[in-house]
């Protein structure tokens, strides 16, 4: 399958999906989620004391409501409106409709102590060009933390970069067609990272109750001096170009 066909048919899935990926969430059906990750994101944000937070493919805005309720500013951004009109529903944070491709090009101009990527980077090059962006996105200080599934547990072939068929299973009822992603080893996470002009911080790796096995794992990662003011100073030329 073509990278570009794999992309569009993420997009697709979501917009397919989202009502039921909505309820898997609020109705606490994903065990994985309940057991391990959820708060394993939760502890690694509030770790680092932030006062305003950047979620990236926030989804229906569960951690935004979550984060929330320390008193943290956040800005959700998803590309599905579905999912975004739920989270405004409930509220807890600014969200917005605005896809990964916008991201890249500049379209957000808010600066946050931390931008999270909570299982929200399914793709290939559409992940490249948003990471590329993120350090203009960051306060000084401030870092990324993206959580994925652990390359150990994703039980897909051969440990090599590539495109894999997607799954709801474990999420309940009502899903349609799954979305691809793309597969990335821990060295092509942080080599993607340095790609980016960001720097690896720290990683961990959330280890699940019954298997013992690590459940996710989630990248610390900080601009490289000048990276975030620079990219920042670009987009904003090319934005009063462009006007």
């Amino acid at each position: 399958m073509a990278a570009g066909t794999s992309e569009a048919l993420i997009l697709d899935a979501w917009h397919a999906n989202a009502q039921a990926w909505e309820r898997a969430v609020r109705e606490g059906r994903i065990a994985s989620r309940k057991l391990v990750t959820d708060q394993a994101i939760v502890e690694a944000v509030r770790s680092r004391s932030p006062r305003t937070v950047i979620d990236l493919g926030c989804g229906e805005g569960w951690l935004a409501r979550t984060l929330a309720s320390d008193g943290v500013q956040v800005l959700g951004v998803d590309a599905i409106p579905a999912l975004v009109e739920a989270a405004q529903a409930q509220g807890g944070g600014d969200f917005r409709v605005i896809s990964y491709d916008d991201v890249a090009a500049g379209a957000l101009t808010e600066r946050a102590d931390v931008v999270v990527c909570n299982f929200s980077l399914l793709g290939g090059a559409s992940v490249d060009a948003l990471l590329g962006a993120v350090p203009a996105l960051l306060e000084p200080g401030g870092v990324l933390l993206i959580q994925t599934l652990h390359p150990l547990m994703a039980e897909v072939g051969p440990y090599a970069d590539g495109w894999r068929e997607g799954s709801w299973v474990g999420c309940g009822d009502g899903f349609e067609q799954p979305a691809p992603w793309y597969f990335r080893t821990l060295g092509s996470w942080v080599a993607t990272l340095e790609a980016a002009g960001l720097t690896l911080l720290g990683l961990q790796e959330p280890i699940h109750p019954h298997t013992g096995r690590p459940a996710s794992a989630i990248f610390l990662a900080g601009a490289r001096q000048g990276d975030g003011d620079e990219q920042a100073s670009r987009r904003s030329v090319s934005r009063h170009r462009t006007e």
